[in-house]
């Protein structure tokens, strides 16, 4: 028979692998936002089943069960960085990498979303894979994150891209790293709160505290009380661990470490997907060996506003 008899078969053939992964994905879009993520599972520490609420200052363990591709750990190019020394002997080194561009659910109008649990845009996967890629050259002990799917995501590229990744313990998720809570705040644009509102919260006034939201002091109390706990419980002198959360969350313990009131934080740069380097002794910052480095891969600039 004719070459031509056959092509509408082997079109199908083609096609399939593509009408699939459409499927899957489409399928997975109508599931509950809390089920979305069906590459993770939330257990305790003894390999049971925990829920996903709230539990101030206690660690959840996340465990990939993913077959994608970006699951796999390849052969990459090193990212080249900043100029680092080893890690000394008395010290703990933390890598602090915010999560990827995300998509801002006020679409072309950009509100505030905080805590809210929004998802990466194509572009932020590739930022957080980028971010995974670089970070591949250290060898962490450790990876830990916010509860919120974005940095979970950045977490797991993280992870990922360990060349001990098969043992390295799972993703550690710390709720005092989520994002600050804009309460009431959210789903507005930084005209509708109003500048000088918004000027007098940066400066930590909390008269102004959004109803249902929190204020810069109380976002930084609970996220450096897990800092300590990530430090104390969980690392040893030596080691080398990154933190995957947010731009208010890396804020406030780039803050504490270049010893910046909490009134004047708001105006520190942290790029999306960029990764800052703090070196600790004990539980104390000592050095910060660079802010907001974000890894050049080509990829198209991010938009950043509203958060």
């Amino acid at each position: 028979a004719p070459l031509s008899t056959y092509l509408p078969m082997m079109r199908r053939f083609m096609l399939l692998p593509f009408a699939l992964a459409l499927q899957a994905r489409n399928a997975q879009a109508w599931l509950p936002s809390s089920q979305q993520s069906a590459a993770v599972v939330v257990v305790a520490g003894n390999g049971i089943f925990a829920s996903v609420g709230k539990s101030s200052g206690v660690p959840r363990f996340m465990t990939s069960v993913s077959d994608d591709s970006s699951s796999t750990v390849a052969a990459q190019t090193v990212i080249e960085g900043p100029e680092l020394p080893p890690v000394a002997a008395n010290a703990k080194r933390l890598f602090l990498v915010r999560h990827g561009e995300v998509i801002n659910p006020g679409g072309d109008r950009p509100v505030y979303y905080g805590a809210q649990d929004v998802s990466l845009s194509p572009l932020g996967e590739q930022e957080a894979i980028a971010a995974g890629s670089y970070l591949s050259q250290f060898d962490l002990s450790h990876v830990f994150c916010s509860p919120l799917k974005r940095a979970v995501f950045g977490a797991e590229q993280v992870l990922h891209r360990q060349a001990k990744a098969d043992t390295l313990s799972n993703v550690i998720v710390y709720d005092g790293f989520k994002e600050l809570d804009r309460g009431d705040w959210c789903g507005k644009t930084k005209s509708e709160i109003g500048d000088e509102l918004m000027d007098r919260f940066d400066a930590c006034d909390e008269s102004v505290t959004p109803a249902n939201g929190e204020s810069y002091p109380a976002l930084k109390d609970r996220v450096l009380a897990d800092l300590k706990k990530v430090l104390q419980d969980h690392m040893k002198e030596g080691d080398s661990a990154a933190i995957v959360s947010h731009l208010q969350v890396t804020r406030c313990m780039l803050s504490e470490a270049i010893g910046m009131p909490t009134s004047k934080m708001a105006g520190l740069k942290v790029a999306t997907a960029s990764v800052t380097c703090i070196d600790y002794e004990g539980t104390e910052p000592k050095i910060v060996h660079f802010q907001s480095f974000k890894p050049d891969v080509g990829l198209n600039a991010a938009k950043d506003g509203a958060n």
